[in-house]
């Protein structure tokens, strides 16, 4: 057994033996010139193209053959240009047909190449004239059969432009493996590429690859994976007359605005724009983008529905989305209207709703947005040129419904903000108090805004707020004040009544406001609260931006609706809007009582320094008036 093996092993190193005496022989034999023009002529018999060979010719027939060519182009037959350039081409030769002569490429190694692929305004590429000859080159023949059957790139550079929408992008170290058509009619391409300073991985396959080339239809099969994006889509591609996808599409990033950032410099508005997965059965047709059957997912909230992206000139995002719930904190989570109790002044940056334009439709169950909850809701979002209006055509809000416009666009001052609200049947103290910090109205009431303003800031759009508003309540009561209670303690001792007014409830059966807003002043036009014993009318304003009072009125009661008062106390409302000062006339509690004008003096004066006294002392000779009837 051992001798047969050893006769074997002879015999085999013999054969070896005598191929390397051939290799030898053969490249002494060949010259490099012959090699040379057998190599170029069958990269054209089957690529169809003819690239220029300018530079130096190195050819190895041993121990392996290779051929490698300097400095090799191939030219824009339209333009005159070159649309490939590279280093280096390197050919390695098939083994055994080199035994006997033959000059038959196996595989092609594009050196550190430069690719241009670009379209002109009118849509043709640069490409067209060899994408024609390599369609022709591709059809069935005894060559194909004998063709090399991969072309590796190592080390390029791709060059991409379209100068319709002034798209220019540049491809870096790219490394590549074709595996050429030789005998079936798929074409595969694996390996990796730089953008914008990001390593990517991709595949991509095409079923019929001269009909890929000639604009039919193919099956096309692409992923592509990097730190930022994972996408992937499986369906069909052709491009006669125009462009056109049609397959399944997904795609995922840990951070949509990290994605967008890298992908195309978009800075997105602050706040959100993390996790987000999107799948879809995606047609493409020329520039217009179709998803339906639609699953998309954004910081935790999950939609459904269609969208498109399309439109002649300046593209627009159109679609309709449905979501049980969403959640809209992460998206605000960076603007604070509020700080320490006072408007924010922080600037507000409106540069991230340039990027796009939009038209989209929501409806939802639920919507969350901070502390605010709001029930079933149907919003439409438009976005033009960085201007945003959000009309809401149904939500539950504050225990009530909310509908009308919201508007913010980008202006020299900052943000230009217009809103046209109705708030219907709400609770009052929640409404109030989570849309502008007031939390002294209890009930259900109506809120009806029409405003515009200006401003780098929330304080700012505080500042130049104008517009009016009005509010009408009832059966409700103002907290932090038993107004009732008090005027009928002044009504019995005018004197004997404690300063401090800021408790107990004011129930009342109706209340109506109307203000008129001027650069943040919101004067009252008419406000009354009418109760079973108990009138009160308002007259001056509120400052926005300081968020106080300077409010006067006239308190009655009353006994019987529609009766002439039974007492009257003219009264202010002074201070912050969290805890105003409520302060009798005193001069009508001392005209009442009868006091001297020396004992007013030092009441007043007490008051201007400190407030209200504990308590406001009757001298021995001072008898109450009457009341009057």
């Amino acid at each position: 057994m051992s001798v047969g093996i050893k006769r074997l092993g002879l015999a085999i190193a013999a054969v070896f033996a005598m191929g390397f005496c051939t290799l030898l022989a053969i490249s002494l034999a060949i010259p490099a010139d012959t090699v040379r023009e057998r190599v170029k002529a069958q990269i054209e018999a089957v690529t169809g193209l003819d690239p220029v060979l300018s530079g130096k010719v190195a050819v190895s027939l041993f121990p392996t053959g290779n051929v490698r060519f300097d400095d090799v182009r191939l030219g824009d037959q339209l333009a005159g240009t070159s649309v490939l350039t590279t280093e280096q081409l390197v050919v390695r030769l098939r083994f055994f047909p080199l035994l006997f002569g033959q000059i038959e490429i196996a595989d092609i190694n594009l050196v550190r190449p430069t690719i241009t692929i670009g379209f002109d305004r009118d849509g043709r590429s640069n490409w067209s004239g060899h994408i024609d000859t390599l369609a022709r080159a591709l059809q069935p023949s005894p060559e194909r059969a004998r063709s090399f059957s991969e072309i590796r790139i190592t080390g390029g550079t791709v060059h991409l432009y379209d100068a319709a929408q002034k798209i220019v992008e540049t491809l870096t170290n790219v490394e590549f493996a074709l595996a050429w058509p030789a005998i079936s009619k798929s074409f595969a391409a694996t390996g990796r590429f730089v953008w914008h300073d990001q390593p990517i991985d991709a595949t991509l396959s095409l079923t019929d690859f001269v009909a890929a080339l000639t604009g039919d239809r193919s099956g096309l099969k692409l992923r592509l994976s990097g730190a930022l994006l994972k996408l992937a889509y499986d369906g069909s591609i052709s491009h006669r007359p125009v462009l056109k996808l049609e397959g399944a599409l997904s795609a995922d990033t840990a951070s949509l605005r990290d994605m967008l950032r890298w992908s195309s410099q978009w800075t997105m508005p602050p706040g959100g724009f993390g996790r987000f997965a999107l799948k879809a059965q995606t047609t493409i047709s020329g520039r217009a983008v179709a998803l339906s059957a639609l699953n998309i997912e954004l910081d935790g909230n999950v939609g459904e529905g269609v969208l498109t992206l399309g439109g002649e000139g300046r593209q627009v995002l159109q679609g309709t989305l449905a979501t049980d719930a969403i959640d809209l904190t992460p998206y605000v989570s960076a603007f604070r209207p509020f700080t320490n109790n006072e408007w924010s002044r922080q600037p507000i940056t409106l540069n991230g709703l340039t990027g796009v334009d939009l038209d989209l439709r929501l409806s939802t169950g639920r919507v969350t947005l901070g502390n605010v909850k709001l029930g079933r809701s149907a919003v439409t979002t438009n976005l033009r040129r960085g201007s945003l209006t959000v009309a809401i055509g149904e939500s539950q809000a504050f225990g009530g419904e909310a509908s009308g416009t919201f508007g913010l666009a980008q202006s020299d001052g900052g943000a230009t903000v217009k809103a046209q609200i109705k708030l219907t049947d709400i609770d009052l103290q929640q409404g109030l108090g989570d849309l502008i910090g007031l939390r002294k109205l209890e009930g259900k009431g109506t809120l009806t805004v029409d405003l515009d303003s200006t401003g780098g800031s929330v304080y700012e759009l505080a500042q130049g707020l104008n517009g009016t508003a009005s509010l009408a309540s009832l059966k409700g009561a103002v907290a932090g004040l038993n107004l009732e209670q008090l005027l009928k303690r002044f009504e019995r001792s005018p004197l004997a009544v404690r300063g401090d007014f800021r408790s107990g409830k004011t129930p009342y059966d109706q209340l109506t406001a109307d203000l008129r807003i001027i650069k943040g002043a919101a004067g009252i036009e008419e406000a009354r609260l009418d109760a079973p014993a108990l009138r009160l009318a308002l007259v001056g304003s509120a400052s926005i931006p300081a968020r106080d009072f300077d409010l006067k009125g006239v308190a009655s009661l009353v006994a019987a609706r529609d009766t002439a008062p039974t007492f009257e106390l003219p009264f202010v409302i002074t201070g912050p809007w969290d805890s105003p000062l409520v302060l009798p006339d005193t001069q009508a509690l001392f005209n009442r009582a009868g006091a001297p004008g020396s004992l007013i003096d030092a009441v007043r004066n007490k008051l201007k320094r400190g407030g209200a006294p504990a308590e406001l002392p009757v001298p021995p000779d001072a008898q109450p008036a009457a009341a009057p009837r």
